[in-house]
């Protein structure tokens, strides 16, 4: 395409967006037309994955800057779309109105805590990452905390965190193509996982930001059609958001008609007690320390576009995070419904098919010969409820392409994290300080292709639901990276070695909780699960921080200069020692 990389975009954005519409719309005549559902549900899967690998073929470059993002000034609006798309992960997309529908009111506990988090990058981070204005958070806690430590524990965290969440997004995808592909769940989760790499392999940041972009429409319209049509069944009106109360009175009707509590139809919460509080803090500390979701405002043109484009990713995800709990209230209504009027097991079609991939189950209670009871996994609801409502499939499909999209997206975008922290973080600063741009590219490149085989086998092994996984990536971010970068942004007084020990420390802890508690060596304590395992790495990471650094010497006056200079709106950066190569003043 003629014209620079921004003047492209809403050429990039009509093109794809169309091109899906299209596609939905020539696959929903062929249903019509008597098309089988299974071919309708490959075709869906796979002109998904058509779409991003020409998207990345469209965007290919083989310039480092191109891959990294470097020189590329994204305009407030679009990055505000791009970080929407990124963020409706296979959790928002997937597990979020399932965790909602399983854990009732404590499941809000995932949306206070994504959505205030991003109050947090507006207010602490975001702009002051802006006006420093390099590639990558390692890059910042290198310049501010003086070299190698810094940026190789930092590194740490950010590849343990972003693999971890790579994990969930290949789950998702992996009940995605085991649903709609036919395939066993370990060979589907492989099968995503080529997709992926087939699409994230082109272009990197510069391709990431075109289909990103282009695919915010696809991925709310998926999500919010099949609500909107259970709103209109239910209420007669098209607004889910405004309208599920109702459907939450009926729902508690109906579960008392039916004489059996809600556990019947879903598993324990996912949250409860302390866990509420504590999901909520590390899922914020969690989210304002993403590395892949700080990256995004680092190519802003300006400290006060950084701050606009928080505004705007806020405005796009709430869109998705509203209907949320409009979904599962539906849903819950829907299958009450169908299960008091005899009609669930209708066309054991679905039935048969998600207990194949293994997250559906259904039976008779005592005495009774009728199916009466159904246990659906919270990352089965938002995919199958379109075949539990008797919609037609293409509907489901149109889900499924969606939930592939949001999975694909951030996993390309993790990946790419993973990627550049290997070949930008290690190899290129620390390593071989002298390479040339394209051993970087390929170093980066094959960093992301092992890590994600080692995802993908993760996932394979289904280690827990995705909104779980998730939990663990946000905990061991907050626990690793919060503390040293708001103290180090916020506090002049804070030290290389009090940052070093304190992000050691915090990442220590959570990990440790994590697998102590999954391994059945020690069991919860205080009730604390291991989705909130933050809620000891973090107070960890602050004490040692806070302590070790009124132990040590002070920061130089030129260090404590730089740090103003950050906190200043306006002006050039005053970088020192290694920093000072790194900082164009910008």
């Amino acid at each position: 395409m003629k014209g620079d990389f921004t003047q492209n975009m809403g050429r990039v954005f009509v093109i794809y967006t169309g091109g899906c519409l299209l596609c939905a719309a020539v696959l929903a005549l062929l249903s019509l037309a008597g098309v089988s559902d299974r071919t309708i549900g490959i075709a869906f899967v796979l002109l998904t994955v058509a779409f991003y690998a020409s998207m990345g073929t469209l965007g290919r470059s083989a310039r480092n800057a191109d891959h990294y993002g470097a020189g590329q000034s994204v305009p407030a609006l679009y990055t505000g779309m791009a970080t929407a798309a990124d963020w409706m992960s296979a959790a928002s997309f997937i597990g979020l109105a399932g965790a909602i529908y399983a854990a009732g009111y404590d499941g809000l506990a995932f949306l206070l805590g994504w959505s205030g988090g991003y109050v947090l990058v507006a207010v602490l981070l975001a702009p002051y990452l802006r006006k420093f204005g390099q590639f990558t958070v390692p890059d910042f806690l290198s310049a501010r905390y003086g070299g190698t430590p810094a940026r190789m524990v930092g590194t740490l965290v950010l590849m343990s965190a972003s693999f971890l969440y790579v994990v969930a997004q290949l789950y998702g995808t992996g009940i995605i193509a085991a649903r709609f592909l036919g395939l066993d769940f370990r060979a589907a989760v492989f099968v995503g996982l080529a997709g992926i790499l087939l699409c994230s392999m082109q272009g990197g940041m510069r391709t990431l930001i075109w289909t990103q972009v282009a695919q915010y429409l696809v991925v709310i319209a998926a999500y919010l059609l099949p609500v909107v049509i259970l709103s209109v069944r239910a209420t007669g009106v098209p607004f889910p958001q405004i309208m599920y109360g109702q459907a939450l009175q009926r729902v508690a009707g109906l579960t008392t008609q039916l004489g059996a509590p809600s556990e019947i139809l879903s598993p324990t919460g996912i949250v409860d007690g302390i866990n509420f509080f504590g999901v909520t803090i590390c899922l914020m500390l969690g989210t304002a320390s993403l590395p892949h979701v700080l990256a995004r405002f680092f190519r802003t043109p300006s400290v006060r576009e950084a701050r606009i484009s928080v505004a705007w990713s806020l405005l796009f995800i709430f869109l998705l995070y509203s209907a949320a709990p409009a979904y599962a209230a539906f849903a819950k209504l829907e299958i009450l419904q169908r299960l008091a009027d005899g009609r669930l097991a209708g066309d054991a079609a679905w039935l048969a098919e998600w207990s194949r991939v293994g997250l559906i189950s259904a039976g008779a209670a005592a005495g009774s010969p009728e199916l009466t009871q159904i246990h659906i996994d919270p990352d089965a609801l938002v995919l199958a409820i379109p075949e539990i409502a008797g919609l037609p499939f293409v509907v489901g499909a149109v889900v499924a392409a969606g939930g592939l999209a949001a999975a694909m997206s951030s996993a390309d975008g993790l990946l790419l994290s993973i990627g550049k922290a290997l070949s930008h973080d290690i190899y290129h600063r620390l390593l071989a300080p002298d390479s040339s741009p394209r051993r970087r590219l390929s170093v980066c490149r094959l960093g992301m292709i092992v890590a994600a085989i080692l995802a993908a086998w993760m996932a394979s092994t289904r280690p827990a639901g995705i909104v779980t996984v998730v939990g663990w990536a946000f905990s061991l971010a907050a626990s690793g990276l919060f503390p040293a970068l708001v103290l180090g942004i916020w506090w002049k007084r804070a030290t290389a070695r009090g940052a070093v020990a304190g992000m050691a420390a915090g990442w220590s802890v959570c990990l440790a909780y994590i697998l102590a508690v999954q391994a059945g060596w020690i069991s919860p304590v205080l009730g604390v699960r291991t989705i909130a395992a933050g809620l000891f790495g973090i107070p960890a990471a602050f004490l040692v921080t806070l302590s070790v650094s009124l132990a040590t010497p002070p920061p130089s006056r030129e260090m404590q200069a730089f740090i103003d200079s950050i906190r200043k709106p306006r002006g050039p950066v005053h970088p020192i020692g290694e920093a000072a190569g790194q900082i164009d003043g910008s």
